[in-house]
């Protein structure tokens, strides 16, 4: 079934495609085929294929969250070049 120029004209459309007169007769040849290969598709017999939610097992890659112990705050400004009430002191960044 071939799509007519007014379909192919909707779609491009819809995509916010632009199209010629040219373009009409290749877009209209090409999604034909590409219906034509979902309507031969359409009559596999799937009823005895169970579903697919994807195509290799998942597994995870990352290691489980567990809580470990943090540093002190005197740890962490030990070797800090400048400290002040228990902070890191910097230089200013803004005016």
């Amino acid at each position: 079934m071939a799509l007519s120029n007014k379909e192919i004209k909707h779609i491009a459309l819809l995509a916010r495609i632009g199209v010629t007169e040219q373009d009409l007769a290749m877009f209209g040849t090409q999604l034909s085929d590409i219906l034509e290969q979902f309507r031969i598709l359409e009559q596999v017999d799937t009823t005895d294929i169970p579903q697919t939610l994807h195509t290799v097992d998942l597994t995870s890659v990352f290691r489980e969250d567990k809580t470990l112990s943090s540093l002190t705050q005197e740890e962490v400004l030990s070797n800090a070049p400048r400290e002040y009430e228990g902070f890191f002191r910097v230089k200013a960044v803004l005016g």
